[in-house]
């Protein structure tokens, strides 16, 4: 993984010195906090319902025990004992005193670790799929290039005031882990047909109040250009971009107004004054860059085929944990392990101290001491041999980390809701955690297979509920809280916006109107293997707002 330079190291602690000063002069009074509110989220700080959170970058999701075990160790001493890793790859802490905060920024530097551009009008955290660098199914590691990408665009002088955030993430295989549609620049990494690496290029996706499919405007760019037409881009969309309406403001609106074909054209032309010039990519760099992305090497384990037939048949628990929550590596010896942080009842995406160095302990013993966190609010551990998959299991089962959801109904993602944000409408904490509650059973999940349920607690959706194959928006009506519904959305390489199914409901009634959407589902399914996408695009939305409202006249 990428390792601080010189550079890196000084500038990242010069900037926690100048935001100590900033903070010490708020506190005593010298700067208003309308002054100081673009100061304190150029550095990761966020205002809340009843205090500060801090937002912590983990670059394209990458990082190592080390790392791992200062989390824990901010969330003991500077927190409440627990962090909640977020839809973009993020960590947030939701209690820090605003006094601690520049000593919690110095903290981090220490472990190569910042919050730089988790907020504001700028280039926000880069992801990257989950599995990179360790899934059979990938072209490429896409790291090296998201690592490329947050060098150039770290404090970019032109690109640090956009009309509003913006945010880029790059995948590496045809099975897209990253949810690349669903962002302003979407990069799809591939070979062309003499075998040259580069990039599908995709512009203007986004949720929120107007979600939209981002729109491919490249088929194929040599990976030299990537930052060259990068920058064609955000200089299109900063010139032309809105500034008057902050929902209005996006890239994806400026796609939908000017079109996809205008915009393009628009973006080729900036890019031919930018081909060749400095920002071109040299192999040399390209080739830099990639070798800090080299994979372990990874030594045979042949013996742990056998050794895991052999547990699963001891061990009903541990064979389910298994074939849910295991992935094929490309290397056959060894797995790529999700954690899963939604055990049945609990927060989604939330983590303790002691589950947090227990996940450093266990990174740097079994899995090459590397660990990611994905979009989907879960841990992975990419690299573990199958000889070791029992006693790590048997870790996790002592810190309550080995549930065995992944991908399941239970497995939901969640924002943290008015629970804690100044901007909900509802909560959506209370939701998923009867939501998973009324689901839980083993039994239950594997006869219902793959489904994703996606919460979010006010129409910015950092719950992403317009891609959940069922998604919940909480909205305010009256002075209390609805539950909207949304049934058919996804975030893979076949993304769609899920569709309105009608009238919200109350926070009491939302989880039945849920299981019966579950129980269409499994009545009208054509086999097991049929999940509840396919049936739902199969069948269409009528059968499960007949089911949900009685008639069409009530869905109104």
């Amino acid at each position: 993984m990428y390792r601080y330079d010189e550079f890196d190291h000084a500038f990242v602690s010069s900037r926690v010195e100048q935001f100590r000063n900033q903070v010490e002069r708020r506190l005593s009074g010298e700067l208003a906090e309308d002054v100081f509110k673009p100061l304190r989220l150029m550095n990761g700080v966020y205002l809340q319902l009843h205090a500060y959170m801090l937002r912590i970058a983990i670059p394209y999701g990458t990082l190592n025990g080390r790392q791992m075990r200062m989390l824990a160790h901010i969330a003991r001493k500077y927190d409440r004992g627990y962090g909640h890793f977020t839809t973009r790859q993020n960590i947030q802490f939701n209690w820090p005193k605003l006094s601690d905060t520049p000593d919690i920024l110095a903290e981090l530097a220490t472990v190569e670790m910042h919050a730089l551009q988790t907020s504001g009008n700028c280039i926000r955290n880069v992801t990257a799929d989950h599995f990179a660098g360790a899934a059979a199914d990938e072209v490429a590691d896409p790291r090296p290039y998201a690592e490329i990408l947050r060098q150039w665009s770290s404090v970019h002088p032109e690109f640090s005031y956009l009309p509003r955030k913006f945010k880029i993430a790059v995948t590496g295989a045809e099975r897209d882990r990253a949810a690349i549609q669903v962002h302003d620049i979407g990069l799809h990494l591939k070979k062309d047909e003499q075998g040259r690496l580069g990039f599908a290029v995709y512009v203007g996706g986004g949720q929120g109040r107007t979600p939209l499919v981002a729109k491919k405007i490249r088929d194929f760019l040599p990976e030299e250009d990537l930052l060259t037409y990068t920058t064609a881009i955000m200089r299109v969309y900063n010139l032309h971009g809105r500034r008057d309406n902050k929902f209005k403001a996006r890239i994806k609106i400026l796609v939908h107004e000017t079109g996809v074909e205008e915009l393009t054209r628009q973006v080729e032309e900036e890019f031919s004054h930018l081909k060749g010039t400095e920002l071109t990519l040299p192999q040399a760099d390209i080739d830099a860059i990639t070798r800090y992305f080299a994979p372990p090497a990874l030594p045979e384990r042949a013996e742990g085929w056998a050794q895991l037939a052999g547990w699963k048949k001891q061990d009903a628990d541990f064979a389910r944990w298994v074939d849910q929550n295991v992935q094929p590596h490309k290397h056959p010896d060894y797995g790529m392990v999700t954690i899963s942080l939604k055990p049945i009842g609990g927060i989604p995406g939330d983590a303790n101290h002691e589950q947090m160095d227990a996940v450093a302990d266990i990174a740097e013993e079994y899995a090459f001491d590397e660990i990611r966190i994905s979009h989907e609010q879960n841990v992975v551990l990419p690299h573990v041999a199958l000889a070791d998959l029992e006693p790590l299991y048997r870790a996790l089962v002592a810190q309550n980390l080995a549930t065995a959801n992944a991908g399941l109904i239970t497995d939901i993602i969640a924002c943290p809701g008015l629970d804690y944000c100044a901007l909900a409408n509802a909560r959506s904490i209370p939701v998923a955690q009867e939501i998973s509650t009324r689901f839980g059973s083993p039994e239950r999940q594997a006869e219902i297979g793959e489904l994703k349920i996606k919460i979010s607690g006010c129409i910015n959706a950092c719950g992403h509920h317009h891609v959940g194959h069922i998604g919940l928006l909480g909205v305010e009506k009256k002075g209390a809280e609805l539950y909207q519904i949304t049934l058919g959305g996804s975030a893979d390489e076949n993304t769609s916006i899920g569709e309105i199914i009608g009238r919200g409901f109350e926070p009491e009634k939302v989880t039945d109107a849920v299981e019966k959407i579950v129980d269409i589902y499994l009545s009208l399914r054509l086999s097991k293997e049929e999940i509840f996408l396919e049936t739902y695009r199969r069948v269409g939305p009528q059968p499960f707002k007949d089911a949900l409202y009685g008639s069409a006249a009530e869905a109104a």
